[in-house]
């Protein structure tokens, strides 16, 4: 008896349930988890093969006098791609850059779908027996946020084993203690973005109103961010949103971690924004689930 209404009033009481129900139906089904990479996949295998920008500069033939032999500037060439590789993207190797950045593309979308299963469950009438039993209000949003996180470090393990086959480069420095920080990285900007999505589905009943806001930003914080291009080549305007979009420094921590020579300096920020970041939104998302989630 004393045991049982101490369980009931734990705040904690119920998390592992109701992420472990999440969790089933996501494992069980393993067309979702296949839908779930095969664009992040797709985008590697095509856009990062077909994008061999290294190749711009080395076909390229300057008109120089025939008596310069045509191997000797095609060797020219090519140490010129390779400085101008690695002086923009930190590699000489696009899909090295490229790939790393895919896997916080995984994580975004994984958080970003987050919210529908809050939908779904209100909709089903899941939620309302829920909220009928002495289950904590944040346990019920934190469940829903850790099944997430789970799935998308998941997912984004699936993407670097596969870079790793296509031909991701690492660094020579590269440990298991790089991969628990590319691991720690990804479950910071994971639980804030799951936080934010299932902030909006909280009082939803409409699946239409959380797609047409994935739809909405799933562009902006991806192109706006240095996933794809690095952020100190676009446009004033566009480095100032770089500089508050989360996506920007959880590439930049992964990229640090298992593409360059890590900058401790640099790493700290990624770090203290991600984390930041995680507890800010997390945080708010359980004060207002004891106030805004009702049946």
């Amino acid at each position: 008896m004393n045991k049982t209404k101490s369980n009931s009033r734990s705040p904690l009481h119920g998390l592992w349930a109701l992420t472990n129900r999440d969790l089933k139906k996501w494992y069980k089904n393993p067309i979702i988890l296949l839908l779930g990479i095969i664009q992040p996949i797709i985008w590697m295998s095509l856009l990062g093969k077909a994008m061999n920008l290294g190749d711009m500069f080395t076909s390229f033939s300057p008109q120089l006098p025939p008596t310069i032999p045509q191997e000797q500037i095609r060797q020219v060439m090519s140490e010129l791609s390779k400085q101008a590789m690695t002086q923009i993207f930190g590699t000489a190797d696009y899909f090295s850059y490229m790939a790393v950045g895919m896997m916080s593309f995984v994580v975004m979308f994984t958080a970003m779908f987050s919210g529908m299963s809050m939908v779904f469950d209100r909709r089903l009438g899941f939620l309302n027996k829920v909220l009928s039993t002495p289950v904590a209000r944040g346990s019920i949003l934190m469940a829903k946020i850790f099944s997430a996180v789970i799935r998308a470090l998941v997912q984004a393990t699936i993407v670097l084993g596969i870079a790793y086959v296509l031909g991701l480069s690492v660094s020579t420095d590269f440990t298991v203690l790089n991969l628990l920080g590319v691991y720690a990285a990804l479950f910071l900007i994971s639980m804030g973005l799951s936080s934010i999505f299932i902030l909006i589905a909280i009082r939803s009943t409409r699946q239409e109103t959380q797609m047409a806001v994935v739809n909405l930003l799933n562009l902006p914080l991806m192109f706006a961010s240095n996933a794809l291009f690095p952020a100190s080549l676009m446009p004033e305007w566009l480095q100032t949103i770089t500089k508050i979009n989360p996506v920007t420094y959880a590439t930049d921590a992964t990229r640090q971690l298992i593409l360059y020579t890590i900058d401790m300096h640099q790493l700290a920020i990624d770090f203290l924004f991600l984390s930041a970041f995680a507890v800010i939104f997390s945080t708010i998302g359980i004060v207002l689930s004891w106030r805004y989630l009702t049946k």
